[in-house]
């Protein structure tokens, strides 16, 4: 089946020749990607990649990118982080019917990564309650993808915790 998502990275300051590093990644096999460079000492890379599940998929990507610029540092995962109007969108309503829905079940809704202005959710928890509560239609595979980029991010976030920083809140947070 094939999995769309997004690689973010931040380029090492040797990573400068946009050129070669596009020829890097198609060696490396990420021709299945669309390259962004529009900001500089990033890339994006929108990938459509077949793999088992999207998990497979994902995985294979991150491997072959740090095959193609080892020095790259991800950034970020995508989709995952969301705020309502991406979740309106994927489940098929309008913002204020799910903002009107977030509200009415307030105890039950998702919490939000960010709380603020705009709120941030992670697209798997929102779609999976959504899924849930029926009645939506839900894309099974953009569930799959979002489960999955929701993992690597939060791998990478507690790859930057240190050790007795994390077994100290591991019994908090919970």
């Amino acid at each position: 089946m094939e999995y769309a998502f997004t690689l973010k990275y931040q380029l090492a300051d040797d990573d400068s020749d946009h050129e070669r590093i596009v020829e890097r990644l198609f060696e490396a096999g990420c021709d299945d990607a669309t390259i962004g460079i529009g900001q500089p000492g990033r890339i994006a890379l929108a990938f459509r990649r077949e793999g088992a599940d999207a998990w497979a998929a994902i995985y294979s990507a991150l491997r072959d990118v740090k095959q193609a610029i080892p020095l790259a540092r991800l950034v970020e995962a995508g989709p995952d982080f969301v705020g309502l109007t991406d979740v309106a969108d994927a489940a098929g309503v309008t913002r204020q019917n799910m903002r009107k829905l977030m509200l009415a079940h307030a105890s039950q809704f998702p919490l939000p990564v960010h709380e603020g202005n705009p709120s941030v959710w992670h697209l798997s928890d929102v779609l999976l309650w959504l899924m849930a509560r029926g009645g939506y239609p839900i894309n099974l595979a953009l569930i799959d993808v979002a489960k999955s980029t929701k993992q690597v991010n939060l791998a990478k976030g507690a790859r930057e915790l240190e050790p007795g920083v994390n077994r100290q809140l591991t019994a908090l947070v919970a």
